[in-house]
């Protein structure tokens, strides 16, 4: 065993003796067989509510979350260009490899689709909480909140979803914004609708009979190998 290994092998067998894995010794007032964590073990603090609230910033379709503010498509403009169009582009088309942000309407079915908000996101909801969070890059958080609703207002905009520039987007109105594909996503049901093929003990070998065969090709990326044109595996 390399010192590496070694080291990391102490390393983990001291934290476990910490934790209480791999002992079957309760600590003091501990019940035999607990479950770990379900006893403090001295290591540490308890969170302070602003710290907590520091974190707690997500915004929920439903609006929940959403921070008291107000910002305009005007306003939203000049922010834009001034924090975000030099990766986003003008009109949120993407320099470089940055993500797209506009566009793409009706491409969803094609070979190509574009994922931009107004084509393929369900809610505006993601886009505000992202801004929120990770917005303008390298400067994560630095927005207030009339800013934040300006440039969300500005991009839904470049999308179509707010027709009016005069339009002012705030906490109470947001709700009322509906992306065009929303209709399209919907709840994951496999549990009940797939729960019929589900086994307790799924087949691992010689499942169907016949061998593999090959049923489809990625022409347009070229990705299967022609018959006998395939790479040799010595």
């Amino acid at each position: 065993m390399s010192k590496c290994l070694k080291a990391l092998a102490i390393s983990l067998a001291a934290l476990l003796l910490l934790t209480g894995h791999g002992s079957s010794t309760a600590r003091p007032g501990e019940k035999k067989g607990a479950l770990p964590g379900a006893q403090k073990i001295g290591i540490g603090r308890e969170a302070a509510a602003k710290e907590i609230e520091g974190w707690t910033i997500s915004i929920r379709p439903d609006g929940l979350g959403l921070p008291v503010g107000k910002g305009t498509v005007k306003q939203g403009a000049l922010l834009y260009t001034e924090r975000c169009a030099s990766c986003h582009g003008e009109f949120g088309e993407s320099i470089g490899r940055w993500p797209v942000l506009s566009g793409g309407e009706g491409t969803l079915k094609s070979h190509d689709p574009v994922k931009s908000i107004g084509s393929y996101w369900p809610y505006a909801s993601t886009l505000i909480d992202y801004l929120r969070r990770a917005k303008p890059f390298g400067a994560a958080q630095s927005l207030t909140n009339d800013e934040l609703y300006a440039i969300t207002a500005y991009v839904l905009y470049l999308n179509d979803v707010i027709a009016d520039e005069e339009f002012e987007l705030n906490e109470r109105n947001f709700v009322s914004i509906r992306l065009p594909n929303q209709p399209n996503f919907i709840d994951d049901d496999r549990e009940t609708t797939e729960r019929a093929f589900w086994q307790r003990s799924p087949c691992m070998k010689n499942c169907a009979p016949g061998g593999a065969q090959i049923t489809g090709r990625a022409k347009l990326i070229d990705v299967t190998p022609e018959p006998g044109k395939g790479p040799k595996i010595e």
